[in-house]
């Protein structure tokens, strides 16, 4: 990481700073991030996904990992088989439980890790993605203090200590392939990215119904 990108990541002080510059970092306008391989920017199979991962981000909702849903042979020949899905950490009590909210009413599947001080659920992974019908990937589980450590390293110390005792969740959508991609649209709607309008052909069908607490 150049010196520059490590000063703006050190000068980040809130988690509003934070998303921002995750944002940033999506949308290619910030070479590195933390814990991330130095000059390298989001898979080209997550591309269409930035808008969507960057609001979220300017939500309020620091985004860690992300996959699209996909289905179809990989380059070892072998068949491959991916459900979307995302992580991200959230300090804001009333924005964790819209989020949750809206993702149970959209019958997402959520799993929860809450590393606040006596903190309540610690859930256990979904896998995401598989190989000729053998577990590859999962998202959720568990973040031990080392590896919080090496995902989030060179950040303010008060603000590191926020991150690492948010809460982590884990979106997934329960189809694989295509077909999960429906996830990113609920998504949007929760951010304001995609309004309702009655010209889209998504906003009828995958919009949140449910109730949104806070």
């Amino acid at each position: 990481m150049s010196r520059s990108d490590r000063r703006r990541w050190r000068s980040a002080r809130t988690i509003s700073d934070l998303g921002e510059l995750m944002a940033l970092w999506l949308e290619g306008k910030i070479a590195s991030r933390p814990g991330y391989q130095p000059r390298y920017g989001p898979d080209d199979e997550t591309a269409h996904l930035v808008p969507t991962l960057a609001a979220l981000c300017r939500a309020g909702y620091v985004t860690t990992c992300s996959q699209p849903g996909l289905v179809g042979t990989g380059a070892d020949g072998l068949w491959w088989e991916q459900r979307a899905a995302v992580e991200l950490v959230v300090t804001d009590p009333k924005l964790f439980h819209r989020l949750v909210d809206v993702a149970y009413a959209a019958g997402l599947i959520v799993r929860i890790n809450d590393y606040r001080p006596g903190g309540g659920a610690q859930e256990q992974p979904v896998v995401v993605t598989t190989r000729d019908g053998e577990a590859v990937t999962a998202f959720g589980g568990r973040i031990s203090r080392a590896d919080m450590a090496i995902q989030w390293p060179g950040l303010d110390r008060d603000l590191y200590l926020e991150v690492s005792t948010g809460t982590y969740l884990s979106i997934v959508a329960p189809e694989y392939g295509t077909a999960g991609e429906q996830m990113w649209v609920v998504l949007d709607f929760l951010t304001g990215l995609r309004r309702n309008d009655p010209a889209d052909p998504w906003a009828s069908s995958t919009q949140p119904t449910g109730p949104a607490r806070g």
